[in-house]
């Protein structure tokens, strides 16, 4: 299945755990003596969706606090700030799509085929047809994000309704916490050949 259809096929735990795994994984890198794991208490609400409302307020709350105005924390806070608070509402797969678009943008734009040079209309559309036919034809960041995506909501889907559920969430966590650690590399070494 392609991305697309996974987020359409997806309930309502997958697309919170999907979307938020997106934001974690675009987290830029925490100043010191900051949340190095500011989403985490999301992950509650994503096998919970009964703690879904409170969880989502205490992260709008500490990420609105945070004074870094730079990189993909403004995109993440306004994401955070559209999420809705009821997590079985159908807004919920929209947010998960948009979710999933915002991490394939940053992705594109530190890519070495989609980065700062491309246009943005061409990085779109690249993001889009990615989303649909695979990852054939992009950068090996654009492509490792794609894949990422498609396993989290794989891994999610295989374990709906099943006591295998909360081993699933903390996969997903390890799967976003890779990316992340990716991704932070890659910035970090093209900010140093940019110095």
């Amino acid at each position: 299945m392609s991305l697309l259809e996974l987020i359409a096929a997806a309930d309502e735990r997958g697309l919170a755990a999907s979307a938020v795994a997106c934001l974690d994984r675009c987290l830029p890198q925490p100043a010191d003596g900051a949340d190095p794991d500011p989403l985490r208490p999301l992950w509650a609400g994503c096998a919970d969706g009964s703690v879904w409302p409170d969880r989502l307020a205490e992260v709008r709350a500490a990420l609105d606090a945070a004074a870094d105005t730079e990189g993909a924390a403004p995109q993440i806070r306004k994401l955070l700030g559209e999420a809705p608070v009821d997590r079985a509402a159908p807004e919920l797969r929209e947010w998960a799509d948009a979710c999933s678009l915002a991490a394939l943008e940053t992705h594109c734009r530190f890519d070495a085929q989609g980065g700062d040079e491309a246009e943005s209309e061409d990085r779109t559309e690249l993001q889009n047809r990615c989303r649909i036919e695979g990852p054939e034809g992009t950068g090996p960041l654009l492509a490792g994000e794609l894949r990422r995506q498609v396993q989290i909501l794989e891994t999610l889907a295989e374990t709906t309704g099943t006591v295998g559920s909360g081993a699933a969430l903390r996969r997903v966590l390890d799967l976003s916490t890779e990316g992340r650690r990716v991704l932070r590399a890659v910035v970090s070494r093209q900010a140093r050949g940019r110095a």
